[in-house]
């Protein structure tokens, strides 16, 4: 009635964390592996008990974070890129491409693939969008390599990740796009945030309708030790042209929203038929554990904004999204995650009985 889906990122077990660390930060020794698929294993055991539907690897493999994955280890980077300043006064920083080509070093289907021997449940991947990417090129750029030609690699790189983890079975592929609501911080015109939904279009119109109802995109104002970079920015500004993006899913942070009821009505008034909203009902940087009926309550009110058929529901974010992150536990983030689960069945008893 009501499908419930994670995010993605799961805190690392502090052995695998521990043991990278005193591997000077490098994840490609063999050595290390039997750790990481002890970790994708665990994660995806206590997502089944949690009795969640839908499950993810907890991007274990994504080691370094969700959204440089992908070009992680390449020569052609310099380490002096875009800044992401959180509001707790931390600075999170992307890399620089130097030279050409763009290319990939690690498509996401690889984490599909790891997390599929593990479990028969379906299991969604969550790759990063191409206008997060965009923030690779310099802007003074990069003599012989021009912008035009690193976008069109760009896309075409984006778009062969996306289809072969929709060809090798997952559930969804979701594309974070953070940078949304950040893009509207730094340039409060939108103008920048047009262009990002405008690039990411490109890319989803490589897809046919049919794949892009297994496509969704995930907003949020980030979400790391216990930190945002953008939650200042009104969802009145971002959300009309987030529902440009042409995919079927949208995750929406609204669990840690100061006024949820006022976001749902924005929601509401943008809504077009064949979406399917899954609102944030649990917010992985508050501390406090949610209990089912505090999902539950959360879920109803969104039921009357958004019809049930479009309505699904979410994690806010990802619960470790850096890896270095551990702010937040992992029986914690198992424990909001069943409480989603749970929550979501009482609101659909709830509304059954209606």
């Amino acid at each position: 009635m009501i499908p419930t889906e994670p995010i993605g990122s799961i805190p690392r077990p502090r052995a695998l964390i521990d043991a990278v660390a005193s591997n000077g930060g490098q994840t490609d020794d063999p050595a290390l592996e039997p750790l990481f698929a002890s970790a994708i294993r665990d994660t995806i055991a206590r997502f089944e008990a949690t009795g969640s539907p839908v499950v993810t690897d907890g991007e274990q493999r994504k080691y370094h974070n969700f959204w440089d994955y992908c070009v992680h280890g390449l020569a052609n980077l310099a380490p002096d890129g875009f800044k992401i300043p959180f509001a707790a006064g931390h600075v999170r920083r992307m890399p620089r491409l130097t030279a050409a080509p763009f290319r990939y070093k690690t498509y996401a289907d690889a984490y599909l693939e790891a997390a599929q021997r593990f479990t028969t449940r379906p299991v969604k991947q969550a790759v990063i969008s191409p206008s997060a990417l965009s923030l690779l090129y310099p802007s003074e750029g990069i003599a012989g390599y021009s912008r035009d030609q690193f976008i069109d690699d760009l896309l075409a790189e984006h778009a062969g990740e996306v289809r072969r983890c929709l060809q090798k079975g997952a559930h969804a592929v979701q594309i974070d796009f953070t940078e949304g609501r950040y893009a509207l911080k730094i340039d409060p015109t939108g103008v920048l945030l047009a262009s990002f939904i405008d690039l990411n279009n490109l890319a989803l119109a490589r897809f046919s309708a049919e794949e892009r109802k297994r496509i969704g995109v995930h907003t949020c104002p980030g979400g790391d030790i216990d930190s945002t970079h953008s939650a200042e920015v009104d969802y009145a500004d971002l959300l009309p042209s987030l529902l440009q993006l042409n995919v079927t899913n949208y995750y929406v942070a609204l669990a840690g929203e100061p006024d949820p009821t006022r976001v749902l009505g924005i929601i509401r008034d943008h809504l077009k038929p064949g979406m399917r909203i899954f609102v944030g009902v649990v917010s992985p940087i508050d501390p406090h554990v949610d209990s089912a009926e505090e999902v539950r309550d959360r879920v109803l009110e969104a039921a009357e904004y958004i019809p049930l058929e479009q309505l699904g529901t979410t994690d806010d974010c990802g619960f470790s999204p850096f890896s270095d992150d551990t702010s937040t536990t992992r029986d914690t983030a198992f424990a909001k995650i069943a409480a989603r689960v749970a929550g979501t069945a009482l609101a659909e008893d709830v509304l059954r009985a209606r």
